[in-house]
């Protein structure tokens, strides 16, 4: 290996490592707050990516008809909690009703507008009206239930919504991979690299967007009462902080960070319908070594997941995968080895 291919390789390293470094964080984020091993993560990387080409292709994606369907099944179990309480007539139908104009309007407008003529940036913006919802639903109907329930359960019940998401991805998209068009065919040449324009787009995005973060925690009220959530749910909840809304904000923030992700990577890479379980798991791999706790630990372990995964694949493309897995042993051995036993809440 040259100097020059290593610059090659680093470059790929950089860009994969971006979209990781984002996963990582949404999954520290995640577990710091709800105590949830968020394995769906990868899905709306996948959802994202392929509601975005089909809108490319002027045809509605069938991820608006979920939308709508699971805010549906909100509004009914919303009616029934209502109604067990005797409060159906005052608030039960009202919620219901707040549940189900969101999606309606979105419903609406991807129904009306010509799809196949809107600019990219609309289209974002459309993908991210229709995808992102999803996550605070998911948390409404899958987790909110059972919030105080143990980890190990949790991480169960986030598998079960993992391969039920999968499955869905297989109806809704196909067994087909696809590729949306790039945001920019500009490249940039510095010394022997040649940098695309989507590459720039990918790492510029993931900064802005941890930048982002970092001001949401470190000046937001929100940003605030979520990391006193993180801390202390107990606390947090005595000083007037929702857990329910605390979880729903995480889970807004997770779907908000995958499905970018999922945008940004599809001109790049091809996506399946399951492409987004690999992509979460090495985000996933970047948030053990942060420790599920350390958000600047996680964005480095994401990088160095990035540049390991880009050298493997040129050392031994067929053990590429393993190698960049492997690298979660040394460090649990590490963390058990150092870290002392605390008895959970």
């Amino acid at each position: 290996m040259d100097f020059q291919i290593a610059l090659f390789l680093a470059q790929d390293g950089i860009t994969g490592g971006a979209i990781y470094a984002l996963l990582a964080l949404a999954l520290v984020l995640v577990f710091s707050v709800t105590r949830v091993i968020f394995i769906p993560q990868g899905e709306f990387v996948a959802f994202g990516a392929l509601t975005m080409a089909t809108l490319q292709a002027g045809q509605t994606p069938a991820t608006v008809w979920l939308l709508l369907g699971a805010s549906a099944v909100a509004a009914v179990i919303e009616l029934w909690r209502q109604g067990r309480r005797g409060s159906l007539a005052t608030t039960g139908w009202r919620d219901a009703a707040k549940l189900l104009l969101y999606p309606a309007a979105v419903v609406a407008l991807t129904l009306a507008l010509p799809l196949a003529d809107l600019p990219n940036i609309v289209r974002v913006a459309l993908t991210l009206a229709i995808v992102v919802p999803l996550a605070p639903l998911m948390y409404r109907l899958a987790f909110q239930p059972i919030a105080e329930a143990p980890v190990l359960v949790l991480l169960i019940v986030a598998v079960a919504v993992h391969v039920a998401l999968v499955g869905m991805g297989l109806v809704f998209f196909g067994a087909e991979g696809t590729r949306t068009e790039a945001f920019s065919d500009a490249s940039i040449a510095i010394g022997p690299l040649d940098i695309s324009g989507q590459q720039i787009w990918v790492v510029a995005a993931s900064a802005a967007l941890i930048l982002a973060l970092w001001r949401f925690f470190s000046a937001t009220l929100y940003g605030k009462a979520l990391r006193a959530t993180a801390v202390n749910r107990n606390g947090a909840r005595l000083m007037g902080f929702s857990p329910v809304f605390a979880g729903k904000l995480t889970f807004l923030l997770a779907g908000l960070i995958g499905t970018l992700s999922g945008v940004l990577i599809a001109p790049i890479t091809t996506i399946y319908y399951d492409t987004g379980f690999l992509i979460g798991l090495k985000g996933f791999v970047a948030a053990i070594i942060g420790g599920l706790g350390s958000f600047p630990l996680a964005a480095a372990g994401a990088l160095l997941v990035g540049l390991l995964e880009s050298f493997a694949s040129f050392w031994a493309s067929a053990y590429k995968e393993v190698i960049v897995f492997t690298l979660i042993i040394p460090v649990l051995l590490w963390r058990s080895l150092t870290s002392h036993h605390v008895e959970e809440e």
